[in-house]
């Protein structure tokens, strides 16, 4: 589901309560003999401002997310390129994401999109979402420095939201406004963001002064609490609650933050022993966002929605049952009975997380197994190509991440089935040539779904760089797809001579054998070039490719030579002119992609220009391409 999908249900669920608030003072004042206007100031007006303050709340939330996840740029895509098989370099990364864009449930969509898109297994998934259900909890303790008493020192007064969110949202509206680069602008919008929230949890908290409002909360808290009908079923409904609550905005740590701001209130009855069951159930709630997530997905993006939901509910299940054991068979933990706090919460919040994780983290394998047993492996799911799933373009720096990720897989298999080719001009193989044009099929496959991926992502909002790196993308699947044909083309050309029977001559092969390794040399400089975005790699490229181009008028004079001794044929020549072009158009394909890595790197999109300006670089140019030119000297002719 799209955030903007998510944000039209959550809103409309609040506009929904706003328009119930409003009709029970209209039926107040009908059946309750009140005055309309005693019934609005009594109840009306403090719950449109409570459902005023949620929306700023969860408004500020959505904002500070976003932004967080644009700012965190290369960063938050290196944290995401480190996911390994070890289970602890995994449950940390998830937990470090989760810290930065504040949300599990972002970070469980974007490992759902991992293992939709084949980049991440499912076995490194779960320990991600395990990290992730931990890191959420930094948002309670964000939200508990409102507890810190008026009273309280000097430097304690600092870190109370009254004191520092003025001043961060003045920051922040300073560079939202004038600040030139996106990454500061981001930066603005993440503070603007921070005082939306911490302002919208201001205002619910003066609507809780309302006695109305507090009456009502005591009554709904009172329901589930251990002493009403319910009696030992209290804590399953109230986790239900909970779970059904969360659900509905889609977010525990906003759903953690308005039980905080309940639990604040004078008077509210919210004991420990009622939130809780409220913090089991929110973590189940979170993971609608990653089941709604998963409908479009392949098996394994729904195996993982799967293990999210299977992970919460077995932790849920057992942290309930020692629950019981503790509050009812044992009639322990006092503590339960008195009123919860935003400190008490978060903590709870941050234990019961982390309890789980310590509990589950070594069943992971365990919880894989599960989500098999529920949706087994099919024998096409096995041979399903590559898919990015449409739900990270969400988190365009992640999306990008995943199309660099997808485009290296690309090139290294186009430049692999070109080197095979190669060596089929020496030695054919029927197999190996098979396996050359599928890899040219898989590479045509990869161009059209990085390049269909990437023109939507356009369209989404990035930053000025990752705009760049998005084009230069888009020119580089075409210079590694047409490498992939080059590499049948060659195949095609061995092919021919054997049907033929023809053969070149020794000098001939010796020669080809010279341009073959300045050929392979040039792929490699290309692949390592991208792959590791190396400029001083990018600017070796153009001087071994002029080389080549020498390479390629030398063996053609050459052959001319031989036809007029004899000593090769027509027939045979037309090949060897075949393959010269393959070669050197091969070369001018790992050009492009040099020259495009260092355009990006210089804010300059003008190929040519960069070429020309490589060339007129003066000495290192003309030394490297002599060093070349040494390298790679044809053997004297016999």
């Amino acid at each position: 589901m799209s955030k903007k999908k998510k944000n039209i249900i959550v809103y409309s669920c609040l506009g929904a309560l706003a328009l119930a608030a409003v009709v029970s003072v209209l039926l107040l004042t009908i059946f309750g003999g009140e005055s309309f206007s005693g019934a609005m100031d009594d109840f009306g007006f403090p719950i449109l401002t409570l459902l005023g303050g949620l929306c700023l709340f969860m408004f500020g939330m959505n904002v500070m997310g976003e932004s967080l996840e644009r700012a965190a740029g290369n960063k938050l895509q290196a944290l995401l390129a480190k996911f390994t098989t070890n289970k602890f370099a995994g449950f940390f990364t998830g937990l470090a994401v989760t810290c930065v864009i504040q949300s599990s449930s972002a970070t469980t969509v974007m490992v759902v999109g991992f293992v939709t898109s084949g980049l991440m297994t499912l076995r490194q998934a779960i320990n991600v979402i395990m990290g992730a259900n931990v890191g959420t909890t930094i948002t309670s303790w964000i939200l508990s420095l409102g507890q810190i008493p008026d009273e309280a020192g000097l430097i304690l007064k600092f870190f109370k939201p009254d004191t520092f969110v003025p001043l961060l949202a003045l920051l922040g509206l300073v560079l939202h406004m004038f600040a030139k680069s996106s990454r500061k602008k981001d930066i603005g919008t993440i503070l603007l963001g921070f005082a939306t929230l911490m302002f919208g949890m201001t205002i619910m908290s003066d609507a809780m002064k309302s006695k109305a409002i507090v009456g009502g909360v005591e009554k709904v808290f009172g329901f589930f609490g251990n002493d009403t009908p319910l009696g030992v079923f209290a804590p399953i409904a109230t986790v239900a609650a909970g779970a059904l609550f969360t659900a509905i905005i889609q977010s525990s740590s906003a759903s953690v933050g308005i039980l905080q701001t309940l639990a604040a209130a004078p008077g509210s009855g919210i004991t420990n022993s009622v939130a809780l069951p409220i913090i089991m159930g929110q973590n189940i709630g979170t993971c609608i966002t990653a089941v709604l997530s998963s409908a479009g997905a392949n098996k394994n993006g729904k195996r993982t929605a799967v293990v999210h939901l299977s992970f919460n509910l077995i932790g849920t299940t057992i942290m309930l049952i020692v629950y019981y054991i503790f509050i009812y068979a044992l009639k322990l933990l006092p503590v339960m009975d008195e009123g919860a706090t935003m400190l008490s919460i978060a903590t709870m919040h941050t234990l019961f997380n982390i309890v789980g994780t310590l509990i589950l983290l070594p069943a992971a394998r365990l919880l894989e197994k599960l989500a098999y047993k529920i949706m087994p492996e099919t024998e096409s799911e096995k041979q399903s190509k590559l898919v990015i799933d449409e739900r990270l373009l969400a988190t365009p720096v992640v999306a990008l991440g995943v199309c660099h990720d997808a485009t290296v897989t690309m090139a290294k298999d186009a430049i692999g089935a070109f080197d095979s080719s190669l060596d089929s001009l020496l030695e054919y193989s029927r197999e190996r040539a098979e396996a050359v044009r599928k890899i040219e099929d898989k590479t045509d496959h990869y161009e059209d779904v990085i390049g269909t991926y990437l023109v939507k992502l356009s369209s989404h909002t990035i930053g000025e760089r990752s705009g760049d790196e998005t084009a230069k993308l888009l020119k580089l699947i075409g210079d590694f797809e047409r490498i992939s044909d080059h590499a049948v083309n060659i195949i095609e050309s061995s092919e021919e001579m054997l049907e033929k029977n023809l053969v070149f001559s020794d000098d001939a092969r010796r020669e080809l054998c010279v341009m073959k390794c300045a050929v392979s040399e040039i792929l490699s400089k290309a692949l390592e070039a991208f792959e590791k975005n190396d400029l001083a790699v990018a600017y070796t490229v153009e001087p071994l490719e002029q080389v080549i181009d020498d390479l390629k008028e030398q063996l053609r004079t050459r052959h001319i030579l031989r036809l007029q001794e004899g000593r090769c044929t027509i027939s045979a020549g037309f090949i060897w002119s075949d393959i010269l072009t393959n070669l050197e158009r091969t070369a001018d394909h790992c050009s492009n992609i040099a020259a495009c890595i260092i355009d990006t790197s210089n804010d300059n999109l003008n190929l040519h220009e960069s070429v020309r300006e490589i060339k007129a670089s003066g000495a290192s140019f003309e030394t490297l391409y002599n060093e070349y030119s040494k390298k790679y000297l044809l053997p004297e002719l016999q």
